[in-house]
């Protein structure tokens, strides 16, 4: 089944959309794909056809995502708490992704044709090497698109991704790149493996569980939460309106507080120079307080030389993780 479906929709739903396109859009929607276990037991089906029904089900709702204009969807594919599950079952969903990219790989054509860029989010190195390989075939194949963008979380929590994102930053204080004072929350959010990504606008959990399972944790602190009691499988076109409406009702308090974070951002990033200006003046002069021109042309001095070593320590941190991907490639033509 192909990942990209390029079907339209019926009259109805086309009308929908037109009324729902005039009020504000989520340009950016996360999806917590649960319920194909259970909508298996309901159709008396194996577990691995729930599975590959929850797939089909999620090739459906990008077509209906692009006809919404919502350009960046991220999905919970597979966490890392899903490795404690049978043998059996994870051994049938790694072989079930393996599938998967590789027909994603055949649909070069059709990617180009919708500028798709694949993200894959997570610890690649958790999953079998052929599986690995698939990925970093399909992620550098589409890394250039630009049009619409699709993140799947594999091997992922939240909390993993974010100690990982500290432990980056500490690697970067240890190699000289950046400094402990340049630490951060913003720079933390440049770590974390969704860095290319704005935050999610509204993020969908179905099945009926009230809980973020691990998801997304740092990024959607000022996003619409939404859970439906749909099993994935189950999924509709007016599911999803239903949840892009509660996003809509709620858009104004949503922007609100993301102003109000930035607001706060940028002063406690004031506060943090500041902090240091006045201990790098004191020991420069000697303990004697420096005159406001000096406090202020130095606050500008340090500043940029802290941009700097930011945007530096960034630039060596994605040398680094597209490696990864290049290296696993590598490994692919030399065996």
């Amino acid at each position: 089944m192909s990942w990209i479906r390029e079907g339209e929709l019926n009259l109805l739903e086309k009308i929908s959309a037109n009324i729902l396109m005039a009020g504000p859009m989520p340009k950016h929607v996360a999806f917590i794909m649960d319920g194909n276990r259970r909508f298996a037991r309901k159709k008396n089906m194996e577990r691995h056809d729930g599975h590959m029904q929850g797939f089909n089900k999620l090739a459906e709702t990008l077509r209906w995502c692009k006809h919404l204009n919502i350009p960046e969807v991220t999905v919970y594919a597979f966490s890392i708490e899903n490795f404690k599950r049978s043998k059996e079952e994870v051994d049938g969903l790694m072989e079930l992704a393996r599938q998967k990219f590789e027909k994603l790989l055949e649909e070069q054509e059709k990617l180009e044709k919708h500028g798709v860029c694949i993200r894959v989010l997570g610890d690649l190195n958790m999953l079998p090497l052929d599986l690995q390989r698939v990925i970093a075939k399909a992620v550098i194949m589409t890394k250039n698109h630009n049009k619409c963008f699709l993140n799947v979380c594999f091997a992922y929590t939240s909390r993993y991704e974010i100690t990982n994102a500290v432990r980056e930053m500490a690697w970067g204080v240890e190699q000289g790149l950046i400094k402990a004072s340049d630490v951060s929350e913003a720079l933390l959010s440049e770590c974390l493996y969704s860095n290319n990504s704005p935050n999610p606008d509204l993020l969908i959990r179905t099945s009926g569980e009230v809980r973020l399972s691990d998801f997304l944790l740092w990024q959607t602190s000022h996003s619409c939460l939404v859970f439906q009691s749909v099993l994935w499988p189950e999924y509709s076109f007016w599911n999803l309106c239903e949840a892009v409406v509660q996003y809509q009702l709620n858009h104004k308090s949503i922007q609100k507080a993301r102003e109000l974070h930035r607001e706060e951002q940028t002063l406690q990033q004031l506060d943090a120079d500041c902090a240091c200006v006045a201990e790098n003046l004191q020991h420069q002069g000697n303990g004697k307080p420096a005159d406001a021109q000096r406090r202020q042309e130095a606050l500008q001095h340090y500043t940029v030389a802290r941009e700097a070593r930011v945007q530096d320590f960034l630039r060596v941190l994605k040398h680094k993780r597209d490696s990864f991907f290049t290296s696993v490639c590598s490994e692919t033509v030399l065996t």
